[in-house]
């Protein structure tokens, strides 16, 4: 195990007993064999420290132990780090709006049943599309598998019903394509992960940076591994390149993400490291044009992704992307504010944000190396909580 400490517990506002057992979560799952290991990472006032426990791979000949910089496949983070990003900056230029109808971008969605579907609808996951389809066991093309998604009948009439639907993200990502006249990992590598320094942050990461990487679940068909390259088999099928998987990154790369969020959110601590990376200079996300020039988003568009899009949806409090406190997908426990919000990646990955708080949680694991039965629910709320009794002032 290795803990990586960018500041003192004071300087997050935490007890050194508490941020000691703020780690212990991750520790507990590796022992009870839900997972092979993982990275924690809390970040508040400008500072961050990070855990890392376990191994990023692991078989009868080797084993390779994880790291604060192992970059793990963050599976549907992918979501709210490329694609909303991505989607919003369209907005503030003026190329897109909520209300567009997605066959204006795409004629073809128009098909079916689905002609006043708007880009919102995708972004909130309340567009009535199925929440999910084998695209990858016939050798189908990206472009077919873009025209089997148009041609889909919906599951339930749009605005009725939350149904988190990656469908409706690969088409987002396909309309960025559109938008941004360059492929998906073009676009996101340009206008988000290059511009906030997230330099270990990529689409199929180049094989080099494999020994990194944290392995994902074993493949029979292949006779290995699945690692360094996507695990999400739409997304395979799609390049490795698509709307609603196929990121990697670190918790540092993701922190980065995360402290853009919180200065536009409103927290006080989170402008401050955006400004002057108050903590450490390797994790400042200011840009050449400065603050607020560098920061990617505008005010007006990050508050309209953080407000409830799923008012007249019983039970549902998602954003765009993002899922708000109280949404049955909400996996915060008790301590987070009303105004947090994150997401969750099938191979075991989290990312939440507490403006009010100023705190940031990250965790990084690849619970889908020992198969896909284990859930780390527990772990995440676990460790939320923990981090969140930590704090002294």
């Amino acid at each position: 195990m290795k803990k990586w400490d960018l500041s003192a517990a004071g300087q997050l506002g935490l007890s050194e007993e508490g941020l000691q057992a703020a780690w212990s979560p991750l520790d507990k799952a590796i022992e009870q064999g839900l997972i092979p290991g993982g990275v924690a990472l809390i970040g508040r006032r400008g500072h961050a420290a990070a855990y890392a426990a376990g191994h990023a791979f692991m078989s009868e000949e080797h084993s390779i132990p994880a790291s604060v910089d192992t970059i793990y496949d963050c599976a549907s983070l992918t979501k709210v780090v490329v694609t909303l990003a991505l989607m919003l900056i369209l907005m503030d230029r003026g190329q897109v709006r909520l209300v567009d109808p997605v066959a204006q971008h795409l004629p073809a969605f128009g098909a079916a049943g689905k002609e006043e579907i708007t880009i919102g609808q995708l972004l909130a996951h309340t567009s009535g599309l199925p929440a999910h389809r084998d695209l990858y066991s016939h050798g189908w093309t990206p472009q077919q598998i873009h025209e089997e998604i148009c041609a889909m009948e919906l599951d339930c009439p749009p605005g009725t019903r939350c149904v988190y639907s990656c469908l409706g993200y690969i088409i987002l990502g396909h309309i960025i394509r559109q938008q941004f006249g360059r492929p998906l990992d073009e676009a996101a590598w340009s206008e988000v992960l290059q511009p906030l320094g997230m330099t270990a942050s990529r689409y199929n990461p180049p094989p080099e940076w494999k020994p990194r990487i944290a392995a994902t679940e074993y493949d029979a068909a292949l006779g290995g591994y699945r690692w360094g390259f996507v695990h999400d088999e739409n997304a395979h099928a799609l390049g490795g390149a698509a709307g609603n998987a196929g990121l990697f990154s670190t918790a540092s790369d993701l922190l980065r993400y995360a402290r853009m969020w919180l200065a536009l959110a409103g927290s006080a601590g989170g402008a401050a490291s955006y400004i002057d990376g108050a903590a450490d200079a390797s994790l400042s996300c200011t840009g050449p044009g400065g603050f607020p020039e560098s920061l990617l988003l505008s005010r007006e568009a990050v508050k309209e992704a953080l407000r409830s899009h799923t008012l007249d949806i019983p039970g549902a409090h998602r954003g765009l992307g993002w899922v708000l406190r109280g949404d049955p997908a909400d996996v915060t426990g008790e301590g987070l504010s009303p105004l947090s919000f994150g997401h969750t990646g099938f191979t075991g990955t989290s990312l939440w944000i507490d403006p009010e708080q100023d705190l940031t949680l990250i965790l990084l694991t690849n619970r889908v190396h020992y198969g896909r039965g284990n859930s780390i629910a527990a772990l995440r709320r676990q460790f939320h909580e923990a981090a969140v009794a930590a704090i002294q002032n």
